[in-house]
């Protein structure tokens, strides 16, 4: 097969784009949190764990822990217990306290609204900073690169790489800035609904027709109305 020029992929990022607001047109966080910095910590927990057993532990651990100050001055090892089932617990309560003392220390509290203040907070990285400034402050300054924008990204051949931050450089040259910030959740809902990485369900996919990695036809009964009444030609 010829190789895909990048306007032609560009014009089928487009086209997934397109299908996936239609299909997931409440597309939105789902971890649960009552201010930024509350947020900034779920996302920081969830790195190697489910957003659903992130929000399980957030939910009495967020009654406790309501400020910056609060995890500030929390205890190492009682975070630990209390954060234990989100995985990689140590690691996690020693950043989660670094990054509380940093944002009270330098920031005044409050969570930075930069990339580059945010990347400068210990345990805070790219693929973090970026669910903050979109979900925090409606900024767009890259798109958050989790475990299903790594595998669908790469099912549909946007990229070829594994690194997140490789793969975050292909997608800025291919999705619109407009849509960086609600492009993970969209992916991210479509791994969950439909694109399972342990069985895809290809034949009621709405971008069956537009993936390389289709395993199976479109199953036109399963699809979304939009997909499965062919479009009216001119």
């Amino acid at each position: 097969m010829p190789r895909e020029t990048l306007e032609a992929k560009r014009a089928r990022t487009l086209e997934v784009i397109a299908r996936l607001r239609d299909a997931y047109p409440d597309a939105s966080i789902s971890l649960e949190y009552g201010n930024d910095f509350q947020l900034l910590v779920a996302v920081m927990l969830s790195a190697q764990c489910t957003d659903a057993m992130v929000n399980k532990v957030t939910r009495t651990l967020f009654k406790k822990y309501r400020t910056v100050d609060d995890f500030a001055r929390a205890d190492l090892k009682t975070l630990q217990r209390e954060i234990r089932s989100t995985g990689f617990f140590r690691n996690k309560s020693r950043a989660v306290i670094a990054a509380a003392k940093a944002v009270r220390d330098r920031f005044g509290g409050r969570v930075p609204s930069t990339m580059e203040e945010l990347d400068s907070i210990p345990g805070v990285a790219r693929k973090t900073a970026n669910v903050v400034l979109w979900n925090a402050f409606r900024k767009t300054e890259g798109i958050a690169v989790d475990t299903h924008v790594t595998r669908i990204a790469n099912l549909l051949r946007l990229t070829r790489r594994k690194d997140p931050v490789r793969i975050e450089q292909d997608l800025l040259r291919l999705v619109p800035r407009h849509e960086w910030g609600v492009f993970t959740h969209h992916i991210i809902d479509h791994g969950r609904a439909v694109c399972i990485a342990r069985r895809p369900r290809c034949e009621a996919c709405v971008l069956n027709d537009v993936c390389p990695s289709a395993a199976r036809p479109a199953d036109p009964a399963l699809l979304p109305q939009a997909l499965a009444t062919p479009k009216p030609t001119t």
